[in-house]
């Protein structure tokens, strides 16, 4: 997954062309519905930045931020006092990332609103937020499986892919505290450099909100549907992760529980995940941004109500995400 994603030359995501979108592409993300995520997003800064005490710099680093494209929604969403505050960082070592990302925050980098972090530039210590939007589901990950006598984990061979029995380690004492007992088939993705990615993050951040939107489930439920790596190609989602290596998007489930555990040893507090479409109907005043938008010509109109209801209705794009927050300082 590690090389397939990231190989410096023939990785997914060094590739000069983006996969994000529809005709052509291989995904979209909630981002390609409308602006909806990144307005919600900036009423929760904003309300960090008022906890913090209104600093006169808020700095909001995105990790895995793509095109730009949440950077530049909650930029424009952003108003008053607090948009003067607010300074994104946009941080992606994705050729066609950084591309997309220059054209969709050309304003805000030409104000100085916006600017630019490379994934291996030490961060000066701020105040806050850290967000992230599928950050985590791509980072490499090995699935583990119980066969009803010993641990297996799923290796790439000659014969194509396979199931070995072996030793998980910790990811086996970590699945067997989530667990009140397996099953033949249970089993989860255990991501070895998830600790190491959140101290990276955290670290910088002297005090304030973090924050991550991702597929993904608490650790007890993972373990009881055996969950997997899974293939995105040309909108079609399957488990043959080992085939098009370099291709074809890899991802894993999200532990939110393990997520929040390693949040909590980097100082971190008040943490919960819920699922996208409930954060929304929570944070976002609904009502008043639905009246705003009967005002919009009818194309703009019915592109702001589809937005809406794929974030907010059952069964939907909003369904199947979680975001995790938690408070610093």
């Amino acid at each position: 997954m590690a090389l397939g994603l990231y190989h410096p030359e023939h990785g997914y995501y060094r590739r000069a062309t983006g996969p994000w979108g529809f005709e052509g592409k291989d995904y979209y993300t909630a981002l390609d519905l409308g602006p909806l995520l990144g307005q919600t997003l900036a009423l929760r800064l904003e309300a960090a930045w008022e906890r913090l005490g209104r600093p006169a710099r808020f700095t909001a680093l995105e990790p895995g931020a793509g095109r730009g494209w949440l950077g530049r929604d909650v930029l424009n969403a952003a108003t008053g006092a607090f948009a003067e505050a607010l300074v994104y960082v946009h941080r992606d070592d994705n050729p066609a990332a950084r591309a997309a990302a220059e054209a969709a925050l050309a304003p805000f980098l030409a104000s100085g609103r916006a600017r630019f972090a490379a994934e291996g530039e030490p961060l000066e210590p701020f105040v806050g937020a850290v967000f992230s939007n599928e950050l985590f589901d791509a980072l490499p990950a090995q699935p583990w499986r119980w066969s009803g006598a010993q641990w297996t984990r799923e290796v790439l061979t000659e014969a194509g892919p396979q199931w070995q029995a072996a030793e998980p380690g910790e990811a086996g004492a970590w699945f067997a505290a989530h667990t009140d007992g397996l099953e033949p088939l249970d089993g989860s993705i255990w991501c070895e450099g998830l600790p190491a990615v959140i101290r990276d993050l955290a670290a910088p951040l002297e005090a304030g909100l973090f924050l991550a939107v991702d597929y993904g489930e608490p650790a007890g439920r993972l373990l009881a549907k055996g969950a997997d790596l899974r293939r995105f190609k040309a909108h079609t989602v399957d488990g043959k992760w080992h085939e098009d290596l370099g291709e074809s998007d890899l991802t894993a489930d999200v532990d939110f529980t393990r997520l929040a555990h390693l949040l909590e040893e980097q100082g971190f507090g008040e943490l919960f995940h819920v699922e996208l479409s409930k954060w929304i109907r929570t944070h976002a005043p609904l009502d008043q941004w639905g009246a705003q938008w009967m005002a919009l010509p009818p194309a703009d109109r019915m592109q702001r109500t589809e937005n809406l209801l794929q974030l907010t209705l059952p069964n939907m794009m909003g369904s199947r995400f979680r975001v995790l927050e938690g408070w610093k300082g």
